[in-house]
């Protein structure tokens, strides 16, 4: 039985996990945090409880994938709630639209807040919608490149996105099919999980919009950290060994430069005959692969924008009129981007999130008290030149300024705000929890590669490498990552 060493308990890392064990490989995950959840972790204090990542839950059927691996069903661990609407969008000229869950309710909401003609054009759009998402999934998410020629090694599959237009402008693909504005930035605002503008993402990143739009976004019962928690206990039960508060320092090797193992933080070694590393490559090749040059200069790299996030506890609760995730946009758009992506400055009419865990998740406000979890987009690291030790408290009186002229309780309990810094502190290129952005230079084959040819056995996984950003994409990269330790060890 080969021994397999996995860096980090994330999404990823315990995607990568299950799969291994699944395919009779003795796996250690190493966790330098006192819980599992990387990235989606959870932030206890004064009574509440906070997921410390991302807030948004779909495809939950990957979970359910790598749970199936070591003999378990996410149904059995994890109560699940599909929110209806997925999002509630709020306009600048005060008028509201809802995300709703199913297609003839989607259907009818367009048809109340925009006519009919656009209501009509919804129908085709989720067509359009499905049929890239059908595409690109098994073809070109869910599959490990060995070079970019391999894009033309299922020539009818590229056909197929070449006549959806999917390497076409989001934006004008979108725009294209409706007349309300509004509805060109409520189906294109998640080209900012990529780390594009709309108008300049490729329309295949419209597959972002198929999973929360059309498939669907679901509360988990104990907020989204329930996943990762529930994905290592049963790990654990299968035999993987979770070892938390573990800090990895470097990747050691073999005379002949194969990886054979690591070394912890107290100098203790553990011998593995393939690691999984889901540290952001830039930094894995900085710190535990410091002997070793990276593939690529760092500074050719471009990242997502960053984000500010101000984790609430208040007292009192909000208003009939609130849902679990709250869009409010901003009067600009275009020009909103410019200053994010191209000035490095923070957006003068931002976008914002707005997201009320404690609607669905009892645990994580007492009563009488709502957690909020407020996230405005802000430059990252490498294009910004933000002082946010000066910013911070200034942009944290912003936002209550603005949870107070949306109605929002504001009386503070508790409370924690991250910065661009925050995430820097975390490991976190660039001060960024997006990672690299998707242009088309770095999607698909063109992205940092998740199989290392300087370290023989070492394989990344996570955000920084293929597929790329977001809660169902790094579970499919632990995924691939197996798949290359597996032919790795063959």
């Amino acid at each position: 039985m080969s021994r397999v060493v996995v860096i980090g308990a994330g999404l990823a890392g315990l995607s990568a996990a299950c799969h291994l064990r699944g395919a009779g490989h003795e796996v250690t995950v190493l966790e330098r945090e006192s819980i599992p959840g990387g990235r989606a972790g959870r932030l206890e204090r004064d009574g509440f409880s906070f997921d410390t990542g991302p807030t948004v839950f779909t495809m939950p059927e990957l979970v359910d994938d790598a749970l199936q691996a070591v003999g378990s069903r996410l149904s059995d661990r994890v109560r699940l709630t599909r929110l209806d609407p997925a999002y509630r969008a709020h306009f600048a000229d005060g008028s509201i639209i809802d995300v709703r869950a199913e297609h003839e309710d989607m259907r009818a909401e367009i048809a109340r807040a925009c006519g009919d003609d656009d209501a009509a054009a919804f129908d085709e759009f989720v067509d359009w919608l499905t049929a890239l998402h059908d595409v690109e999934v098994p073809h070109f998410i869910d599959r490990n490149f060995n070079s970019s020629i391999d894009l033309v090694t299922r020539p009818a599959a590229l056909l197929r996105l070449l006549r959806l237009g999917a390497f076409g402008r989001l934006g004008h693909s979108v725009g294209s099919r409706f007349t309300d504005d509004r509805l060109r930035r409520l189906f294109t605002f998640q080209a900012m999980y990529a780390g594009l503008a709309p108008d300049r993402a490729l329309a295949l990143y419209a597959v972002i919009t198929y999973m929360d739009s059309v498939a669907g976004v679901w509360a988990p019962e104990g907020g989204i950290h329930a996943v990762p928690a529930a994905m290592a206990e049963a790990a654990t039960a299968a035999g993987v060994d979770l070892v938390t508060d573990a800090t990895v320092t470097a990747v050691l090797r073999r005379s002949d430069g194969a990886v054979a193992g690591v070394e912890l933080a107290g100098g203790e070694k553990i011998a593995a005959d393939a690691v999984v590393c889901t540290i952001d490559p830039p930094v894995a090749w900085q710190t535990v692969l410091a002997d070793t040059a990276p593939p690529r200069r760092p500074g050719r790299a471009q990242y997502s924008p960053s984000a500010v996030v101000w984790h609430l506890g208040v007292r009192g609760q909000v208003g009939p009129e609130v849902r679990h995730h709250n869009i409010h946009f901003g009067q600009q758009w275009g020009p909103a981007f410019d200053e994010l992506l191209v000035g490095g400055t923070l957006m003068s009419d931002p976008s914002r999130l707005v997201c009320v865990p404690s609607l669905h998740d009892d645990t994580s406000a007492p009563d009488g008290h709502t957690s909020l979890y407020v996230l405005e987009p802000v430059p990252n690291l490498a294009v910004g030149r933000i002082d946010w030790e000066r910013e911070a408290p200034v942009v944290r009186d912003l936002l209550g300024s603005f949870l107070a002229e949306q109605g929002y309780p504001t009386e503070v309990v508790t409370e924690e705000f991250v910065t661009p810094d925050d995430w820097l502190a975390q490991g976190m290129a660039a001060g960024t929890p997006f990672a690299l952005a998707h242009t088309f230079a770095q999607t698909g084959p063109f992205r940092p590669r998740n199989r290392s040819r300087r370290v023989p056995g070492l394989v990344f996984a996570g955000s920084g490498t293929v597929p790329g950003v977001g809660v169902p994409i790094v579970l499919i990269s632990g995924k691939l990552a197996a798949q290359r330790v597996t032919e790795y060890l063959r």
